[in-house]
């Protein structure tokens, strides 16, 4: 992998957050990753840290075996129109981060065989804890190992079907927000009952941490670890239900279900 070059065409939030955790985690030196943007300043300051900056590209594709597509939907049809007579499909492996567009979709639109993975990271991966799906059109695919290779040195990585994708970018792309908003309500809380913010903040991101860390380690269901710390007429208990009571459960449920209809209606082929 160290050999490899790996363009990130979009230096958008995820993208640079792709670069970020590949130089981290020591999978590829900077200098190995070259990330494009049609205005290049918002990058430039990542040419400091050794990697290659620019908005070409063509170049970009030229110069690497793997191509990551980090762009918005709306931008990905001109993309492919840009780089696809520089696509090799004996040389490149595609990864596309882009949600809602299919494998078929990319191939339709670059009129090449080149081997396509869809991926779908959260930006957790700046600091390699994503949580990272994948999908190809044959499990067989080299160009699934090596996207696999690439995802599980940022965090952890689930292959799934292709067709839940788009679920898949509802619970973990957008999840991290969701998790995100209910840190913050708890550090929320911990104001109102005492706690100053930084300190409340602190405390309600360590909880959550420690949670999150105690079903990956225990592999236990939720629920078993929740009975540890309710005991009868506890507070814990009180609190959980007061909260089931104004729809915490629910809310997060329609929350996920709304983002994953939303997300399939993200990219839409031009005619």
């Amino acid at each position: 992998m160290e050999s490899k070059y790996i363009a990130i065409l979009g230096g958008g939030n995820i993208g640079l957050a792709i670069a970020k955790g590949l130089s981290s985690s020591n999978l590829c030196p900077p200098d190995h990753i070259h990330i494009t943007r049609k205005r290049n300043e918002p990058i430039r300051g990542f040419s400091g840290n050794g990697f290659i900056t620019s908005n070409d590209n063509k170049a970009a594709v030229k110069n690497s075996q793997v191509i990551i597509i980090a762009v918005q939907p709306q931008q990905l049809d001109e993309l492919l129109a840009e780089i696809k007579d520089e696509i090799i499909p004996d040389k490149h492996i595609i990864i596309s981060v882009v949600s809602g567009a299919s494998i078929n979709a990319i191939k339709g639109q670059t009129g090449k065989n080149a081997a396509i993975v869809r991926a779908m990271p959260n930006t957790a991966i700046a600091i390699q804890e994503s949580m990272t799906c994948l999908s190809s059109d044959t499990k067989t695919n080299s160009a699934l190992s090596v996207a696999q290779r690439i995802f599980d040195s940022v965090g952890r990585t689930l292959i799934i079907e292709e067709e839940l994708m788009v679920p898949a970018t509802a619970l973990c792309a957008c999840g991290i927000a969701f998790f995100l908003r209910a840190v913050r309500a708890a550090s929320q809380g911990g104001i109102e009952i005492g706690f100053h913010s930084e300190d409340s903040l602190l405390m309600a991101a360590q909880t959550a941490k420690g949670a999150a860390a105690l079903l990956l380690s225990m592999e236990n269901h939720p629920e078993r670890e929740v009975d540890k710390v309710t005991t009868p007429r506890g507070c814990t208990i009180s609190g959980l239900n007061q909260m089931e009571h104004n729809g915490f459960s629910s809310a997060m449920i329609k929350g996920i279900v709304t983002s994953a209809e939303k997300a399939a209606k993200l990219y839409k082929i031009e005619d």
